[in-house]
């Protein structure tokens, strides 16, 4: 069932399991249609819906045809990893428990490199050729991955961490995958998706055990109160949103929903390990400290959630992390092709806020007098002190680590480098890339072709023109057709010329366009191609 061509074929019982054109000569038909309420297949699971069997069926009578988009179909695998021709971009890290590994996102795969940065351990090759988050299990034993195929599908990958195998692969959705957690229990994995919902499945079965679709945009990152009874989401919505697992239902707005309280979206959460407090970062740049449940009753312009906020880092955040016992925090960030790295300590322990901020945290952050403002202050200077805040200028930084031993920061992001910070200091370690990239793949790279062809500038308001000595053999209109219902529409038309030379360029702003066929009172062509219907 993993492979097309074999499923054409016969298994264990002989029997031809798709005859194309011929339902009732194919054994899965027989397999997947219920008798008495039960069927063999899925194996274990309830049966198929109808409507999913009869699906399968018109498939079949239709020919059973491949239709798998080319660049769809799997062109890597553990045998055959991926040859880099330039470093790939690194959007996730994560330490192993115990400190041995440093799990890399790759393309096409998750790179396990020892964690002193002195050799690449393992690849992990899977179907997913954007890697978006990767984290190991409570236990150390399992990695989840999150990631796809952009704009085919959305994947969860489960691996052994010791068989260096793959134990699941569970395709979601028509896009990218973002946020794979673990629940504290090591059961249950939540992660965002690119249509606007939070999910979790369970990481033996897949079996999906929550569903929350309150969000309006992409929801990029998860994680998981201590108890492993709620998920808390961040999304590009400038929203962080609360969900139950047990009921599947929305259950408040952690941050401020109040306007431009938050400056776009947010790209990450990581909750602490020993609070039910979190870290949140996003476009506004600044790390943000929230306790999970709400202490005090909403009210227009509030922000009782928040705690308190850490320093102003260059462009969006883009990762936080908390170390495993919870003193250590972490954020990186990126503008611009430069980025940086913060660490702080976090040293509050499992001491409940206390009862001064707790007041001041009750009120509209408008009305808060500078007193109020002093209170957090005190209370963030007690348990929260900046390590250092240091700038990468070579490239931006997608991902941020916290080594167990809580001694080293690790960091990686748009030129495929780790760099490996001492927490205390500051100071680079070590700094080594994440694939070995060939000379010839280099040379490759590094080449230079000719530019594609392109419409000659005229200057002095000149009109554009095709390229001296061009000849055109075809021209293309896309769309083919457009079908506008009231005075209100109107439809882009685009022309495409192929040249003689096998090049194909826009000339839409050549074109003369003229429409026929129909009184030229009812519809006007206006110069760009833009058709509309006269008033």
């Amino acid at each position: 069932m993993t492979d097309f061509k074999l499923m054409l074929g016969a298994g264990d019982s002989k029997e031809t399991a798709i005859v194309p054109k011929s339902p009732e000569k194919s054994h899965l038909v027989q397999l997947i249609t219920p008798k008495d309420g039960k069927a063999e297949m899925p194996e274990g699971k309830k049966p198929l819906h109808e409507t999913e069997i009869e699906l399968v069926r018109n498939w079949i009578a239709q020919g059973a045809v491949d239709d798998t988009p080319a660049n769809a179909r799997e062109r890597y695998d553990m045998n055959h990893p991926p040859v880099y021709s330039l470093p790939p971009v690194i959007t996730s890290l994560d330490y192993s428990p115990d400190g041995k590994i440093l799990a890399v996102a790759g393309f096409h795969e998750v790179l396990l490199h020892k964690a002193d940065g002195s050799g690449l351990a393992a690849r992990l090759v899977g179907l997913s050729e954007r890697i978006e988050s990767v984290k190991f299990s409570p236990d150390g034993k399992r990695l989840a991955v999150a990631g796809g195929l952009p704009g085919r599908m959305g994947e969860i990958q489960i691996w052994d961490v010791e068989k260096r195998k793959l134990a699941l692969s569970h395709s979601v959705t028509y896009d990218t995958l973002y946020g794979a957690t673990w629940s504290p229990d090591g059961k249950l994995i939540s992660f965002g998706c690119g249509d606007n919902t939070v999910r979790a499945i369970e990481a033996d079965t897949a079996k999906q055990v929550l569903f929350m679709g309150s969000h309006s945009d992409w929801v990029r990152d998860t994680a998981w109160s201590l108890k492993g009874d709620h998920v808390i989401s961040v999304s590009r919505d400038m929203t962080t949103k609360l969900t139950e697992l047990a009921t599947q239902r929305f259950v408040d707005n952690i941050s401020s929903i109040t306007p431009n309280a938050l400056k776009g979206g947010i790209a990450t959460v990581v909750r602490h390990p020993l609070r039910e407090e979190f870290l949140i970062g996003g476009s506004d740049g600044v790390p943000k400290l929230y306790q999970i449940f709400r202490t005090a009753v909403r009210q227009i312009g509030d922000d009782n959630n928040g705690v308190f906020t850490l320093d102003q880092m260059l462009g969006r955040v883009t990762s936080v992390a908390f170390s495993a016992d919870g003193t250590v925090l972490a954020a990186a960030s990126a503008l611009d092709g430069k980025g940086e790295v913060l660490a702080a300590t976090f040293t509050f322990g499992t001491n409940a806020i206390t009862k001064e901020m707790g007041d001041v945290m009750k009120k509209i952050p408008a009305s808060r007098s500078a007193q109020d403002k002093e209170v957090i202050a005190k209370y963030k200077a007690s348990g929260s002190k900046s390590l250092f805040k240091v700038s990468v200028p070579q490239a931006g930084i997608f991902a941020v680590a916290i080594a167990p031993d809580n001694k080293t920061v690790a960091a990686a992001g748009s030129d495929g480098l780790i760099r490996l910070f001492n927490a205390e200091s500051g100071s680079v370690l070590k700094e080594f890339p994440s694939v070995q990239v060939s000379a010839s793949s280099k040379a490759l790279a590094a080449k230079k072709f000719d530019a594609p062809t392109a419409l000659a500038p005229k200057t002095d308001g000149e009109p554009e023109s095709l390229p001296k000595d061009a000849k055109v053999v075809s021209l293309e209109i896309e769309p083919k057709s457009v079908a506008l219902g009231k005075w209100t529409d109107s439809a882009q038309l685009l022309v495409f010329a192929t040249l003689a030379n096998g090049e194909r360029l826009d000339a839409t702003r050549l074109a003369k366009l003229e429409l026929t066929g129909f009184s030229k009172s009812a519809a006007e062509v206006l110069p760009g191609g833009v058709v509309r219907p006269k008033a």
